[in-house]
């Protein structure tokens, strides 16, 4: 038993010695970069291998939430990161709004199923340069997204962090196993409607990173916000999809397919498309975007489509519907049917203001690039 243990233990100190070693050695062959692949890729090619083994597991990778049979409801569970550096910026990142969008993005995650947010679970990793004081700013933006949403903080985890500050939010709700909308669903002829107005958030990251740039110049010029204040609020404090889930309950409309606006609508429209296996046409003229996006816009010398096309982070919900629900919808002003659902065989389409048909690309927002 003791030749055993001091074997055991001679193989466990010869791999971390291998390990360390791996550290200092310049490698022959190098890997592949993971920003070769992207982060939606990545997912794909991380866990291809991974089959289910439970049938409470309904849904797994590959929509906004995973669903899970409970009793004769289903949950619904979504996880996302927030990492200083790579998804906010501090210098100019009110930690309050930061509590508040970490809830909203995830609780946005739940209603692109159609369903809404209960509980959260909220996890940090903060490094020594944060006071407890600072600490209670962010859990008051929590504290507030969870009041607005009715949602209940039930858990978490608290670590210490070399690199900044990570928040890593669950959130869970349940549902009807009827009223559950997956991103597969959409059929041809059904409408592509949008809700709420897109790209102001994009502007409000281009616009703070502008004053920042200009702060770091010249440090006696004050920040020029003034005017601003709808994309900032889109940016810094977005808001999950609550009352358009709730719009579509009253009006009896179930959607066919639905996502989540996080990537910019060029993104989101191909990940429908993609799951359902279906073509879409989107129309340029159909697009709503806020008349502040447009004036702003322009002053960054940006077309203000490409901004909602690309831009990402507004939270609106994109989904189908069939086209008996069109009089239900055709006069709200929260809904825009932006295209519709055709054949796979005709791909998915851009028809620009003058007519001109265009494949429909994506260059949206990656969090894994280099």
């Amino acid at each position: 038993m003791r030749v055993l243990f001091f074997a055991n233990l001679q193989n466990t100190c010869h791999l971390i010695y291998l390990c360390i070693m791996s550290l200092f050695e310049e490698k022959k062959a190098a890997g592949t970069p993971i920003s070769h692949l992207g982060e939606f890729k990545l997912i794909d090619h991380l866990t291809s291998n991974f089959k289910s083994v439970n049938n409470s597991t309904i849904m797994s990778i590959g929509d906004d939430a995973a669903v899970i049979k409970s009793g004769k409801r289903h949950m619904l569970v979504s996880t996302d990161l927030l990492i200083e550096g790579v998804h906010f910026d501090l210098a100019y990142t009110p930690l309050k709004h930061l509590g508040y969008k970490a809830v909203a993005v995830n609780a946005s995650d739940i209603c692109a199923m159609n369903g809404y947010a209960n509980q959260i679970t909220v996890s940090l990793a903060v490094s020594n340069r944060f006071t407890v004081e600072a600490l209670e700013e962010l859990y008051e933006g929590i504290a507030l997204a969870c009041k607005n949403y009715k949602i209940d903080l039930v858990g978490g985890d608290t670590t210490s962090s070399t690199s900044g500050l990570v928040i890593s939010v669950t959130a869970v709700g349940d549902i009807d196993k009827k009223n559950i909308v997956y991103r597969s669903g959409a059929k041809v002829n059904d409408l592509l409607v949008c809700t709420g107005d897109l790209g102001a958030a994009y502007l409000g990251l281009q616009l703070l990173k502008r004053e920042k740039e200009i702060f770091i110049d010249n440090p006696s010029i004050q920040p020029d916000l003034s005017g601003n204040d709808y994309v900032l609020k889109r940016q810094l404090r977005p808001e999950a999809g609550n009352r358009y889930v709730k719009i579509l309950e009253e009006l009896n409309i179930i959607p066919t397919s639905m996502i989540d606006v996080s990537d910019g609508l060029a993104s989101e429209v191909l990940h429908i498309s993609k799951a359902s296996n279906v073509g879409i046409t989107l129309y340029e003229d159909k697009i709503p975007v806020d008349h502040t996006v447009m004036n702003l816009a322009n002053d960054f010398n940006l077309n203000p489509i490409f901004c909602a096309l690309n831009g990402g982070e507004d939270y609106e919900l994109l989904f189908t519907i069939n086209q008996k629900h069109y009089e239900k919808l055709k006069k709200d002003v929260d809904f825009t049917i932006v295209g519709y659902v055709n054949d796979k065989s005709e791909g998915n389409n851009f028809i620009a203001r003058d007519g001109s048909s265009h494949k429909l690309t994506a260059q949206g927002w990656d969090s894994i690039k280099e």
